[in-house]
C-alpha cells in the first residue's frame, strides 16, 4: 500500500498546479515537499492527500464530459434553427468547436505531463544522451502546443471580428443609413473581400512541409512603436512598425512580406544603415585620397567602423551585402564595355590555360602542405581553391583609366588579366556547383566513391555544356538582337535618359538571370552583357558609360563597405604575426606561380607583362567569404580556419594596391603610364 501511495503521489504531483486554486498553491507545494521528504506527515495523511487529489481530478474530468455533451446539444440546436442564416450557423458552430478543442487539448496536456514524468523517472540521470533526447521531445511537444495555441488565438480573433461586424449590422438594420454611410459600408465590404483575396496563408501552407521546423523566437518591437505610451498592445501588433525576430541561435530576422499588403511599410533600419554608410564613406574615402591610398580602402574602413567589430550600428547586414552585390554586377558590366572581343581572340588560349594551371598548382601545393600538417584532403582542396581565386572587382578598379596598349602588335596586359579573371569567375561557378557533391563524397563510404566520382564528372560536363550554351546565346544576340535593341532604345530615349538607363540595366539583369539559370556565375553574365554592348562601337560605349558610372560608383561604395563588415581588427591584432606570415606566403606564392605559368604560355615578345598580370592576380578574391561561409556550415572547415581565411583575404586585398602600383611603376614606361589607383 505504501508503494502504491508513493507511485500515486508521483503521478499526481504535476496536477498540483492544475487542481489547486490560487489561494492553495503555496500550501499544496509545501505539503508535497513534506510528503516527498517523509517528514511531518503520517501514512494516513499521505493517503488522504492522494485520495483528495484523485477526487478533484475525477471531478474535473466529469465536468469536462458534461460540458462537451452540452456543447454537442448546442451545436445540434444551432443546426436546426431556421431563423439563422447559413453564415451565422457556421460561425456559431465554429465557436463551439473551438471551445471543444480547448477542453480536449487541456486534458491531453495533463496526461502528457504524466507520461513525461514517467519517462524522467525511468531514465538515468548519468546518461546525458538520454536526457538530451527527453529534452528534445519536451521541446517538440511545447512547439506543437504553441502552434496549436497560436492557431486557436487567430481563430478567436476572427470570431471576435465577426461578432463585432454582426453587432454593427444589427445596429444598421435598426436605423436608416445615409447615402454616405451606405457608400462607406460598400467600401468596407469590398476592402474585406480584397484582403481575403490577397492574403496568403503562408503559415498554414508551410507548417506541414517536409523540412520545416518549429522554433521558439523572441519578437522585439520597433523602438518607435514601443516608446509611445498611449498605444495599446493590439495597436502595436497591427501597427506599421517592423518587428524583429531573434531565434535561439541569435540569428535576427526582419519582416519581408506583411500579412496586410494594402499598407505600405519601410525597413527603417535598412534606410538608416545606407544613410550612415553614405555619410561616413565620404570622410574615409577623402582621407585615403589625401594620403595616396585608393578610395576603396576608405570604404572598407567605413564598414569596419560601423560593423560588428566597431560601433555595431549596422542592423541589416544581409540587406547591405545584397545591395552591394549590385555594385559587383555594374562594375563587371563596365569592365565588359571596355573589353574588346578582338583583343580577346588574341589571348583566349592564355585566358583559358593560365587560371587552370594556377588552380592545379595551388591544389597540389595545398595537398602537399596538408599532408605535412596532417590536414584532411577535402579541407586542403577547399582552402587551395579559395586562395587560387582573385578579386575581379578590385582589379577592375585598378584597370579603370589605365593604359590599354603598349606596343603595336604586343598583347595588352589588361586584356590578359581580364581574360584570366573571367575564367576564374567560371571556375568559381563550377566550384560552387560541385561543392555539395564534394561534401557528400567526403562523407561517403569506399563502396560509393566511384559513384560520387561519376557524379562529379557529370556535373563538370553539365557546366561545360552550360558555358557552350551561354556563348552560343551571346553569338545569336550579337548577330541579330543587340543592334536593333540599342537603336530602339536610342530613339525612344531622346530627351529621356531614364529609358536608356532602364533598357541597359534590364539587359544586364537578363544576362545574369540566364547565366544563373544555366548554373554559371551571375558575374559572367554581367561581363558578357558589357562585351555585347561594346560591340556596337566606341560612341555607344562612351554614352552608356557616362550614364552607368555614377550608379556603379555608389553601389561599389556599398559593396566595399560590406567587405569591411567582415573584418575583425581585434582578431587580426591578436594573431597579427601568424596572419602577416600567412598573407605574405599566399601573396608571394600566387605571384610566383602566376609568373611561372605566364612565362610558359606568353609569347616571347610579351614576356614583360607577366609581372603586371602576376601582381594583379596575387590577392585573394572576396568571394572566399561566400565559399568559406558555405564550407563552415557544411562542416568542411572549422571556425578557426574560417576566420583565418577571412583575415588573410582581407589583408591580401589591402596589400594588393601596393603590389599593383609597384608593378605598374616598374614595368610600364613613364610616358605611357596612367594612374589607375
Amino acid at each position: 500500500m505504501k508503494v502504491l501511495d508513493e507511485s500515486l503521489f508521483w503521478m499526481l504531483l504535476p496536477f498540483c498546479h492544475l487542481l489547486a486554486s490560487a489561494a492553495e498553491h503555496e500550501e499544496v507545494a509545501r505539503h508535497a515537499i513534506k510528503l516527498h521528504r517523509g517528514k511531518g506527515a503520517t501514512a494516513m495523511q499521505r493517503k488522504q492527500w492522494v485520495l483528495d487529489s484523485c477526487r478533484r481530478l475525477t471531478g474535473l474530468l466529469r465536468q469536462k464530459n458534461v460540458v462537451l455533451n452540452k456543447l454537442k446539444n448546442a451545436i445540434r440546436a444551432v443546426e436546426k434553427d431556421t431563423s439563422l442564416s447559413g453564415e451565422e450557423k457556421l460561425f456559431q458552430v465554429h465557436t463551439f468547436e473551438i471551445f471543444q478543442k480547448e477542453l480536449n487539448e487541456s486534458e491531453n496536456s495533463v496526461f502528457q505531463a504524466i507520461y513525461g514524468l514517467q519517462r524522467a523517472l525511468q531514465g538515468d540521470y548519468r546518461d546525458v544522451v538520454n536526457m538530451k533526447e527527453s529534452s528534445k521531445q519536451r521541446l517538440e511537444a511545447l512547439r506543437e502546443a504553441a502552434i496549436k495555441e497560436e492557431t486557436e488565438y487567430v481563430e478567436l480573433l476572427a470570431a471576435e471580428k465577426h461578432q463585432v461586424e454582426a453587432l454593427k449590422n444589427m445596429q444598421h438594420q435598426n436605423k436608416s443609413l445615409s447615402m454616405l454611410d451606405e457608400i462607406l459600408e460598400d467600401v468596407r465590404k469590398a476592402a474585406d473581400r480584397l484582403e481575403e483575396e490577397i492574403e496568403e496563408h503562408a503559415f498554414d501552407d508551410n507548417k506541414s512541409v517536409k523540412g520545416v521546423n518549429f522554433e521558439a523566437v523572441l519578437r522585439v518591437e520597433e523602438e518607435e512603436a514601443s516608446s509611445k505610451q498611449n498605444i495599446t498592445k493590439r495597436e502595436v501588433e497591427e501597427g506599421l512598425g517592423l518587428s524583429m525576430l531573434i531565434d535561439s541561435q541569435n540569428n535576427q530576422y526582419i519582416l519581408t512580406k506583411p500579412r496586410d499588403s494594402t499598407i505600405p511599410r519601410a525597413d527603417h533600419h535598412f534606410i538608416k544603415d545606407i544613410v550612415t554608410i553614405g555619410m561616413l564613406s565620404l570622410p574615409c574615402g577623402w582621407l585615403c585620397t589625401t594620403i595616396g591610398l585608393p578610395t576603396m580602402f576608405g570604404y572598407i574602413i567605413c564598414g569596419v567602423l560601423l560593423g560588428p567589430s566597431g560601433l555595431n550600428s549596422i542592423k541589416s547586414i544581409v540587406q547591405v551585402e545584397t545591395l552591394g552585390e549590385f555594385g559587383v554586377f555594374f562594375t563587371l558590366f563596365l569592365v565588359g564595355l571596355e573589353f574588346s572581343p578582338e583583343k580577346l581572340r588574341k589571348v583566349w588560349r592564355i585566358s583559358l590555360q593560365g587560371p587552370c594551371y594556377m588552380t592545379v598548382l595551388m591544389i597540389a601545393f595545398g595537398l602537399w602542405w596538408g599532408h605535412l600538417l596532417r590536414i584532411r584532403p577535402t579541407q586542403s582542396v577547399f582552402i587551395s581553391t579559395c586562395l587560387s581565386l582573385s578579386s575581379t572587382p578590385l582589379v577592375s578598379r585598378f584597370l579603370v583609366g589605365s593604359a590599354r596598349g603598349d606596343k603595336e602588335g604586343d598583347i595588352d596586359y589588361s586584356t590578359v588579366l581580364l581574360g584570366m579573371l573571367v575564367m576564374q569567375d567560371v571556375q568559381l561557378g563550377l566550384f560552387i556547383a560541385v561543392m555539395p557533391t564534394l561534401i557528400q563524397a567526403g562523407a561517403s563510404t569506399a563502396s560509393s566513391v566511384f559513384m560520387e566520382v561519376l557524379r562529379i564528372l557529370f556535373l563538370i560536363g553539365q557546366i561545360l555544356f552550360s558555358l557552350a550554351a551561354v556563348f552560343l546565346l551571346c553569338l545569336v544576340i550579337k548577330t541579330y538582337l543587340i543592334g536593333p535593341y540599342y537603336r530602339k532604345l536610342h530613339v525612344e530615349s531622346k530627351g529621356n535618359k531614364e529609358i536608356l538607363i532602364l533598357g541597359v540595366s534590364a539587359f544586364v539583369f537578363l544576362m545574369l538571370t540566364v547565366t544563373e539559370l544555366l548554373d554559371v556565375s551571375m558575374e559572367l553574365g554581367c561581363f558578357l552583357a558589357g562585351a555585347l554592348v561594346s560591340s556596337q562601337g566606341h560612341m555607344v560605349t562612351e554614352e552608356i558609360m557616362a550614364y552607368i558610372e555614377p550608379i556603379r560608383d555608389f553601389l561599389a561604395i556599398i559593396f566595399f563597405a560590406s567587405i569591411g563588415l567582415h573584418v575583425f581588427p581585434t582578431f587580426v591584432i591578436y594573431e597579427l604575426t601568424v596572419l602577416v606570415f600567412l598573407t605574405l606566403s599566399v601573396v608571394i606564392m600566387k605571384f610566383v606561380l602566376a609568373a611561372l605559368v605566364l612565362s610558359l604560355i606568353l609569347p616571347r615578345s610579351s614576356q614583360y607583362i607577366k609581372w603586371i598580370v602576376s601582381a594583379g592576380l596575387a590577392q585573394v578574391s572576396e568571394f572566399s567569404f561566400v565559399l568559406g561561409s558555405r564550407a563552415r556550415r557544411a562542416g568542411i572547415i572549422s571556425r578557426e580556419v574560417y576566420l583565418l581565411i577571412l583575415s588573410v583575404t582581407t589583408l591580401s586585398l589591402l596589400l594588393a594596391p601596393v603590389l599593383w602600383k609597384a608593378a605598374i611603376t616598374k614595368c610600364v614606361p613613364r610616358p605611357e603610364r596612367r594612374s589607375s589607383l
